[in-house]
C-alpha cells in the first residue's frame, strides 16, 4: 500500500491556496470576485491534482458562464499541486445575496 501524496494538513493547505486564487476572479458585472459572492460552493482536490470546484452563478440565464469557467482554469495555473480542474455550475441550493461576504456586502451597497 502506498503512502498518500499529502496528508490532511496539506490537502486543506492547497485548498485554501485555491480559495486564494479563485478571489482573484472578478465577476467583470458586479466588480467582486467570486468567493466574496458566495459563488463557490465547494472546491474538492484530489491526491491526483484533479481539482473540481462546485460553482453557481448569479443567475441561471448568466452570459458569463464561460468566461468565469476560463478565469477560474487560468486563476488555477498559480496552484502547482493543481493539475486539472473541472469547473461544476449547481444551481441549488439557489443563489441569494445571503452568500455574499460583508466585504462584498458593502462594496455592492447591500444591507
Amino acid at each position: 500500500m502506498s503512502e498518500a501524496a499529502w496528508s490532511p494538513e496539506e490537502i486543506e493547505s492547497i485548498k485554501e491556496r485555491i480559495l486564494t486564487a479563485l478571489e482573484t476572479v472578478i465577476d467583470p458585472e458586479l466588480g467582486i470576485d467570486i468567493v466574496n459572492l458566495g459563488l463557490i460552493y465547494e472546491i474538492d482536490f484530489a491526491e491526483t491534482g484533479d481539482t473540481v470546484i462546485k460553482m453557481t452563478l448569479t443567475t441561471m440565464g448568466c452570459p458569463l458562464a464561460d468566461i468565469l469557467t476560463d478565469s477560474i482554469h487560468d486563476a488555477l495555473k498559480e496552484v502547482p499541486e493543481v493539475t486539472n480542474v473541472d469547473v461544476k455550475l449547481v444551481w441549488y441550493p439557489a443563489w441569494t445575496t445571503d452568500k455574499m461576504s460583508r466585504y462584498a456586502r458593502i462594496a455592492l451597497g447591500i444591507r
